[in-house]
């Protein structure tokens, strides 16, 4: 679906049919996963067969286990699913033990595969090997299901496995953030450990991405990245990784919220932080093709997010300026309630856009941050234009909208490394494998024809 959902309602519709509206936590890119092809028939004779065996098992326990958890993730329903998944995948596979009491998601079962998987995968990106462009990877996107283009290129199967891990450890991170009590009655909650495990895998995520960007796509031919699906443009990538921080600092502010310890210049620092964030993010698309439908809500989002982080900056700004004495300090304070509250407002109308946009999802939990904006700022707004309304009639001059300050942004996303290539792939201990580049090119033609 695109959207990571906490929890969905199901609503009737008419006399009988049943839809189910996904509440949104966290936004998730649309879940993409490997299609399966016999990879044995592609690198035989090429390089030793327990090597090719290897990867084409992880691959297709990857492909397995995609199909079997794709759409439980993409609406995040609840872990014991899973359970039922993991005894069916037992019963089909003789692959390792699923560990169901150890934390054991979908989630984090697909990322253990996956990050097997890549040793094995980075031998094929080795020019020296010259098998970069032999192997025709395909993917499909689980949102309708449509294949896109196969490429011949094994740096493409690395972004893709990468961009799956970052989706993965998204999801994870809004698993964290759905309350505990799902009942009607009774306020639903999340805690301060789960908000702060929640702001490490965004960080975890936007470090994945970051990495999808600066170290794989410059092994892409332009001609390639052309004909990438839309949720694989570069701008597409930074504006996920740059939102993830800004999701991050969200969940701080609202830390801060809670806390009694943060002060109001930490509260502004953190509001400007996360308008920073999305701001840049929204630009990141400025130049991507966001025609579908995924897209429109993607940018919806983003302008709900800068607009609410935004009103609470002004919010925050306008607290301080007003402690001050002079009358300007007033009046300064005075334009940043106004304003405030007429970005709150615009905001709601934002979400309400983002809400009723394909896919359709409904409004979360109202957080603590925002619940407190939501209350005080019409109030302050009032109250305070009231007080000062004489100091706005004497001094129009000052009547002028003050800027936020600017911070250097605190988040950055986790480095991430990949891990050694695996062993298995130093050509000196390998036997003669008997067929030369030529020859083995020569009999997949010959297959081919005879089939």
């Amino acid at each position: 679906m695109g959207c990571a959902s906490s929890i969905s309602k199901i609503y009737t519709v008419g006399s009988a049919k049943k839809i189910s509206i996904p509440e949104i936590a966290i936004f998730v890119p649309s879940m993409r996963v490997p299609v399966r092809f016999d990879l044995q028939r592609t690198l035989r004779g090429l390089i030793p067969r327990d090597l090719i065996d290897k990867l084409s098992s992880l691959r297709n326990q990857i492909v397995l286990v995609a199909e079997e958890t794709g759409l439980v993730l993409q609406r995040l329903l609840f872990f014991c699913i899973f359970c039922l998944v993991a005894e069916k995948m037992r019963e089909k596979t003789g692959i390792r033990k699923f560990s169901l009491d150890s934390g054991g998601s979908a989630a984090t079962e697909l990322l253990r595969i996956l990050e097997d998987y890549l040793p094995f995968l980075l031998g094929l990106t080795k020019k020296e090997n010259g098998l970069e462009e032999l192997v025709e990877f395909k993917w499909k996107n689980l949102e309708g299901g449509r294949q896109e283009t196969t490429v011949a290129n094994s740096w493409l199967e690395l972004l893709s496995i990468v961009h799956m891990m970052a989706v993965l450890t998204l999801s994870e991170a809004n698993s964290l953030l759905i309350p505990k009590d799902h009942s009607d009655s009774g306020e639903r909650t999340v805690s301060a450990d789960s908000k702060k495990d929640a702001v490490e895998l965004l960080l975890k995520a936007s470090g994945y991405l970051e990495f999808c960007v600066r170290d794989v796509l410059a092994h892409l031919h332009p001609d390639i990245k052309k004909r990438f699906p839309k949720d694989l443009q570069e701008g597409v990538l930074w504006a996920i990784s740059i939102q993830a921080l800004g999701q991050g600092t969200e969940l701080q502010l609202n830390l801060a919220v809670e806390s009694q310890k943060a002060s109001l210049s930490v509260k502004r620092r953190l509001a400007c932080e996360q308008m920073s964030y999305f701001g840049q993010a929204h630009y990141c698309l400025s130049e991507c093709d966001m025609s579908n439908g995924y897209g429109k809500k993607h940018l919806l989002f983003i302008k709900w997010k800068y607009l609410e982080a935004k009103a609470a900056a002004y919010y925050y700004h306008g607290l301080i300026l007003d402690r001050g004495n002079e009358p300007s300090c007033h009046v300064s304070a005075v334009c940043c309630f106004l304003a405030a509250e007429e970005l709150l407002s615009d905001s709601k109308k934002a979400f309400l856009s983002f809400c009723l946009a394909v896919p359709v999802t409904r409004a979360p939990p109202v957080c603590d941050a925002m619940k407190l904006l939501y209350q005080k700022i019409p109030d302050i707004a009032s109250k305070k234009s009231q007080m000062y309304g004489y100091l706005l009639e004497q001094e129009k001059s000052l009547q002028v909208l003050p800027d936020l300050p600017e911070f250097q942004l605190s988040l950055r996303p986790d480095d991430y490394q990949l891990p050694e290539i695996h062993p298995a792939w130093d050509s000196e201990g390998w036997e003669n494998q008997g067929q030369t580049l030529k020859e083995h090119l020569r009999d997949s033609e010959d297959e081919t024809e005879t089939d």
